[in-house]
C-alpha cells in the first residue's frame, strides 16, 4: 500500500504540471493569473470542482495544524507540497509518510 501512495505522489506532481504545461503551450507561454482563474471558473462544473478541491485542501490544512498542536511533528514538508504543487501531492505524501502509524490505528 505504501508503494501506491508513492505512485500517487508522483502522479500528484506529474498530472497537474502536465496540464499547466499544456495550458501555457496553448496560450503561447503568456501567463495571466486573472485569465487563468477566469477560465478555471468559466462554468458551474469547473467551479464545483474548484470548490470541492478547495474545501478538501482546507480541511487537510486544518487537520495538519491541529495534529501539530496535539503531537508536534514536521508539518512544513506537507505545507511546502500543498503550496508548491497542490493537494494532489500533499495528501498522498502525508499518507506515505505516516503509513505505519495509520496502519496500526486501523488494526
Amino acid at each position: 500500500m505504501k508503494k501506491i501512495f508513492l505512485l500517487l505522489c508522483f502522479l500528484g506532481i506529474a498530472l497537474p504540471y502536465y496540464n499547466l504545461y499544456k495550458y501555457l503551450e496553448q496560450k503561447n507561454w503568456e501567463w495571466s493569473l486573472t485569465e487563468f482563474f477566469a477560465e478555471a471558473n468559466s462554468n458551474y462544473a469547473s467551479s464545483m470542482l474548484s470548490a470541492d478541491l478547495g474545501v478538501a485542501a482546507l480541511t487537510f490544512f486544518i487537520f495538519i495544524i491541529y495534529s501539530f498542536y496535539k503531537k508536534p511533528f514536521k508539518i512544513f514538508k506537507y505545507m511546502l507540497c500543498m503550496f508548491t504543487v497542490g493537494f494532489s501531492l500533499a495528501l498522498p505524501f502525508y499518507f506515505y509518510d505516516n503509513f505505519e502509524v495509520l496502519k496500526n490505528k486501523f488494526k
